[in-house]
């Protein structure tokens, strides 16, 4: 009977084809599995890229100091015990040499020069009779009516007369120089920077008056490390910046010969022009002007600064982008100089790179300017 067993070959077809079939499945749907566990990187972020330029950059020196009068007069009274009278001048005024600042009392002065001048009369006429005596006393010498001591007599007393004269001269001119004394005047041409004069006041001798910056010049002394001063010299341009925005040019005038051995710094001193900005004692910053030099360097934006360190964040050609450390130089307004650390062809992200980090997928906009450092220089892209 074939029927049955052609029946059971049929069967055995049948399941045969069916596992096949399953099998099949089980593969189609293995690899469906493994296409999606591994998805392409896609970019999240596009960014702009710059990369290193050249750039001709001044050599400076930065330095801090003080600014101070070029020359400082203490200007007192050279007469004690003596009642001022009148000040005629004030903080800010601008004086000439001669110039009367203040005048003191003179009533005893004039009493004791009048004095004085009656006995220059006095010991004048003295004189004039002592020489008088001597003559006769040396004319008659021949004759003997007077004797060797007495003709000597004669001749003392005109010698004495004469220097009791000359001792009533230098007091006449003691008074005359006291009565000059009562008048206090500029030493030289300046502006007055301080007043302690009072009228009514008794002052002493030496007592300060007032004080007087010299022809109103001002200098700026600024401390500069030991290491940078061999390359400072007279006439180099040092640019000053001072409280409340204002700059100023000066000139290097001269350098100290000896360095602070706390700070290691030595001083050096500018002149600055003539300006109604600066003042005796403002604190300014400045640098000193050296020459100039080709560096290559990047947008500030592209360098992010951390624990003083410089970071940039390179773009490969894939897109992935790679945190850099960099060694960095001079700063200017809008660049930076980078020493080290970085190939003249890597592209970095222009700006914006704080909103990154290693191993971040971006794209890259090609074509477009690089701008001023805002969050919006990143974009993200939804969906995807």
């Amino acid at each position: 009977m074939p029927f049955p067993k052609r029946k059971s070959c049929f069967g055995i077809m049948l399941v045969v084809i069916a596992s096949a079939a399953a099998l099949a499945c089980m593969q189609a749907v293995s690899s469906e599995s493994d296409a999606v566990a591994e998805p392409t990187a896609q970019p999240s972020l596009s960014v702009n890229v710059t990369t290193l330029e050249p750039q001709t950059l001044p050599t400076t020196i930065a330095a801090n100091g003080d600014i101070a009068a070029w020359q400082e007069i203490i200007i007192g009274t050279e007469i004690g015990g003596l009642r001022l009278v009148d000040v005629k001048v004030d903080v800010g005024d601008e004086v000439t040499e001669g110039q009367v600042l203040a005048v003191y009392n003179d009533t005893t002065v004039r009493a004791e020069l009048a004095r004085s001048r009656a006995a220059v009369a006095e010991a004048e006429a003295t004189l004039a009779e002592a020489n008088a005596n001597a003559q006769r006393a040396r004319s008659l010498k021949t004759t003997g009516s007077l004797s060797e001591q007495q003709i000597q007599q004669y001749e003392t007393a005109e010698l004495t007369a004469r220097a009791r004269l000359g001792v009533a001269q230098a007091q006449n001119e003691a008074q005359a120089l006291r009565l000059a004394q009562t008048q206090v005047v500029a030493p030289d041409d300046g502006l007055i920077t301080s007043r302690t004069a009072t009228v009514g006041a008794v002052t002493g001798a030496g007592q300060e008056l007032f004080r007087l910056t010299r022809h109103g010049r001002l200098e700026w002394r600024a401390e500069v490390a030991a290491s940078d001063l061999n390359k400072l010299r007279p006439g180099q341009t040092a640019r000053i910046s001072l409280p409340g925005g204002y700059d100023l040019e000066g000139r290097l005038r001269t350098i100290a010969p000896l360095v602070d051995t706390a700070t290691r710094n030595g001083l050096v001193y500018v002149d600055l022009p003539l300006s109604d900005v600066a003042r005796a004692g403002m604190f300014a910053r400045g640098e000193f002007e050296l020459g100039s030099r080709q560096v290559m360097t990047l947008p500030r934006a592209a360098v992010q600064l951390r624990d003083g360190f410089g970071y940039v964040h390179r773009v490969s050609g894939e897109g992935q982008i790679t945190e850099q450390k960099v060694a960095l130089g001079q700063h200017t307004e809008d660049r930076i100089e980078i020493r080290a650390g970085l190939e003249p062809d890597a592209r970095v992200v222009a700006s914006g790179g704080a909103f990154l980090g290693n191993g971040d997928q971006v794209r890259v906009i090609e074509g477009e300017p690089v701008h001023s450092p805002q969050t919006n220089d990143i974009d993200a892209e939804e969906g995807v």
